[in-house]
């Protein structure tokens, strides 16, 4: 029997980032993870300097990996007109998910156990045994939108409003390269015409990823299939995908039911349904959410209880508010037709496109990275 004070269920950026965390201010933990890393994770991948500077990332991460920098962004509607805006300095870097997912969980410093789904659980005093081999005595779930502990303890949550994905990422060949006007340093974002999501295509070095998402899971295939072609045809990219897009799905925050908090249980990252919801990315709200999760726990000094764990709660309410994005606002007041029109004349303005697109709902430019100590993590 393997036993720890606080077993981690997932090894993406929330549960390594929580596990480190937990490891430098002597907490025993453990991941438990069904791959074996590196391992494939489907994502556009891209993180903010503020994401470096939680995690402690220097620039010894560039060593053999990908590590884009970001200086600009290209932003329109899918057969409308396009904005750029540009920087002086990386504003943003794209990674692969391969590669800065294995290296947060290896740098973590905790006990890994690699290709060990998870498979069952059961309370037994005040501890956990997962799968029978386990024993841990709180839980912190962190495997993503259908993370089994997350089910466990949200058994009767069956609609939710999900954001539908499909993409693929490759490396190009060298014609493909030539073949290709998207910039590195200048990734493209186009909505769609109903601003119901928005397709992107990042390049990173010689890796591409294209991909499309939106709020309504319907006829996601035919929209992606409708975003390649208009790629292709606008000359972005002249090739067809090596490889079929992948889909996925994820929960944005505000817009779920899903209670993340319970006896020696807290949800962490996509588990708890925390990617922003302007834009959909779940990087750094899961990191953070890792990060806050593992203060509640030092905290806790040993008390798991729900009522001693309702601070990690209140942490998430301080750091993210009630996020509500722009369409949510002001859909309700105006017919979809007038609202798509609108839309389209606001993501053509240079202004609208920076100030509101990019700073506001993608970068999140305002807000100051979390302060990390040894021990715990304070906002």
């Amino acid at each position: 029997m393997v036993a720890c004070e606080c077993l981690i269920v997932g090894g993406g950026p929330a549960g390594s980032a929580c596990a480190w965390a937990l490891h430098r201010a002597g907490v025993d933990s453990a991941i438990l993870d069904k791959s074996t890393f590196p391992r494939d994770k489907i994502c556009g991948g891209w993180i903010t300097p503020q994401v470096l500077q939680e995690l402690e990332i220097g620039p010894d991460y560039a060593n053999g990996r990908v590590f884009q920098p970001i200086k600009g962004f290209r932003v329109g509607c899918i057969d409308g007109r396009a904005t750029e805006t540009s920087y002086d300095e990386p504003v943003s870097y794209g990674i692969r998910r391969c590669e800065f997912d294995e290296y947060l969980v290896r740098r973590s410093g905790t006990r890994l156990l690699e290709k060990q789904p998870f498979r069952s659980v059961e309370r037994v005093d005040d501890a956990w045994i997962v799968n029978g081999e386990v024993k841990a005595r709180v839980l912190v779930a962190a495997g993503g939108h259908f993370c089994p502990v997350a089910r466990h303890l949200n058994p009767r949550v069956n609609s939710e409003i999900i954001v539908a994905a499909q993409e693929a990422e490759f490396e190009m060949s060298p014609a493909q390269r030539k073949a290709c006007a998207v910039q590195g340093d200048v990734p493209e974002l186009y909505f769609c015409r109903d601003l119901r999501g928005y397709g992107w295509c990042f390049r990173k070095g010689d890796f591409l990823n294209v991909g499309l998402g939106r709020l309504d899971p319907h006829q996601v295939s035919e929209h992606v299939a409708e975003f390649i072609a208009f790629l292709r045809r606008t000359k972005r990219i002249e090739f067809d995908l090596p490889r079929k897009p992948l889909g996925h799905a994820y929960l944005l925050y505000g817009k779920t039911q899903r209670n993340f908090v319970d006896d020696g249980v807290l949800l962490i990252g996509d588990a708890a349904g925390l990617a922003y919801s302007q834009s959909g990315e779940g990087i750094r709200p899961a990191i953070e959410s890792g990060l806050l999760a593992a203060k509640a726990l030092i905290e806790a000094k040993g008390d798991y209880s729900r009522a001693n764990l309702e601070a990690y709660r209140k942490l998430l309410t301080n750091r993210f508010g009630n996020q509500q994005d722009w369409s949510t606002r002001i859909g309700p007041k105006l017919p979809p037709w007038l609202m798509s029109t609108l839309g389209r004349l606001l993501l053509a303005t240079p202004w609208f496109s920076r100030q509101v697109v990019v700073e506001k709902w993608f970068l999140h430019a305002d807000e100051p990275a979390l302060a990390i100590s040894p021990e715990a993590v304070a906002v």
